[in-house]
């Protein structure tokens, strides 16, 4: 499948700073989501991985975990490096406290290798051991409980099994809840995806066994996972009303509704390709700009109907950095294959003058909203979906 979008993040306090995952590496817009340009990933040094999602903090820095390193920009997009500190290891997600952008989480996952969880409290400049490695673990994601932030969950595997960690102190004593997942044949990949606004008890994860996908869903702090849906694509996130009762499941071409704890329905649109984040009285969502004609669009009605808001032909060209950045070297000779492959206009990414930088400038953390709740999410918005896959072929809900 073509390159698509995968993630969108808003940094808080800065309404105008939007950075949209993409196969081809990021888009990012400082004009709220009216123009973009693209980052390539040459230019970041992260070849051919490809973050879960982009964290804008309030303070300007923008930080991933790709899969492998822990990557950060100080300059608006411009300068990417790798975190030393993990360079022996793979990162594989990432977390922010929701209201102290200080407290970051961090999980490795690298085959072979012993894996833990780690904390930085100084915004993600040093890092140290939340939970030493433990020899065959491997970690999958990590989210931080927006109701009660020294509530922190982490996904996970070793030689006995799935199971969750669970941590009531900020990530410094850790319990380990097991995950038979009794009925399910050989289940594997277990990964947290969320936690309720509404409760620290209520999470989501997904688990795959017997050649499906299983949506899980926890009422008891973790304790035990149920399944409540099933599917043969890749279910790769949640998003959840503030209430908790309107539950949204991204796969990777469409988008499932479900409400009260009811059957899952299947919503016409996106196809191709989904996500969704609900935020105040919106719900985004992220389509398919080859099958559905937008990337990105918005809906009143929880998914029912959807009104575009950006396709992946209204890039502009490569992001403008000084001379003398990756980015500004690497990117915009890269363009023009790219643009042909987005129906974009060719003659983007102009060089600025030697001395331009970014525009940047500090602005003063915004108390949490309807989006900044979101679980492990910085204060702020993050849309994580899907990049390409193949079309659903039965979902079965198992919560009705």
């Amino acid at each position: 499948m073509p390159d698509e979008a995968s993630s969108i993040s808003v940094r808080s306090g800065h309404e105008s700073d939007w950075i949209m995952g993409d196969a081809s590496g990021a888009l990012i817009s400082r004009d709220q989501g009216s123009t973009w340009r693209w980052i390539c990933p040459e230019g970041m040094g992260i070849a051919i991985w490809r973050p879960e999602r982009y964290f804008w903090l309030s303070g300007g820095a923008i930080l991933a975990a790709t899969g492998s390193a822990l990557v950060r920009s100080d300059d608006s997009g411009c300068t990417w490096t790798p975190h030393g500190y993990f360079k022996d290891t793979w990162v594989t997600s990432l977390a922010v406290h929701p209201v102290d952008e200080r407290f970051l989480y961090v999980s490795t996952g690298r085959p072979s290798l012993s894996n833990g969880l780690y904390r930085s409290e100084d915004g993600g400049e040093s890092w140290i051991q939340a939970l030493a490695p433990t020899p065959g673990s491997q970690f999958s994601a990590i989210r931080v409980a927006v109701p009660e932030p020294l509530r922190i969950y982490a996904s996970g595997q070793d030689a006995e099994g799935q199971f969750l960690s669970r941590s009531d102190d900020g990530g410094r004593v850790w319990s380990r809840l097991s995950q038979p997942l009794t009925g399910l044949k050989l289940p594997y990949d277990l990964v947290l995806l969320r936690v309720s606004d509404a409760s620290p008890d209520v999470l989501w994860a997904k688990v795959s066994a017997q050649g499906r996908d299983w949506l899980l869903k926890s009422t008891d702090g973790g304790v035990t996972l149920t399944p409540v849906m099933d599917t043969y694509e890749r279910i790769s996130s949640v998003e959840a009303s503030p209430d908790g009762r309107t539950v949204w499941v991204s796969t990777t071409t469409r988008l499932f509704r479900g409400q009260d704890d009811g059957s899952f329905t299947e919503l016409a649109e996106p196809n191709g390709n989904a996500c969704a984040m609900k935020r105040g009285g919106t719900l985004y969502g992220c389509g398919s700009g080859w099958t559905g004609g937008w990337a990105l669009a918005k809906s009143a009605d929880e998914g029912t109907t959807w009104e575009p808001m950006f396709k992946l032909g209204d890039v502009q060209g490569a992001h403008l950095c000084p001379a003398s950045t990756p980015v500004q070297q690497r990117c915009p000779a890269l363009w023009p294959q790219l643009a042909q492959l987005y129906g974009a206009g060719p003659d983007g990414g102009v060089s600025p003058p030697q001395d331009a930088g970014p525009s940047e400038q500090p602005v003063t953390p915004a108390a949490p909203d309807g989006c900044a709740t979101a679980p492990g999410l910085v204060p702020g918005a993050l849309l994580v979906l899907v990049a390409w896959g193949r079309r659903v072929r039965g979902a079965r809900s198992r919560g009705s």
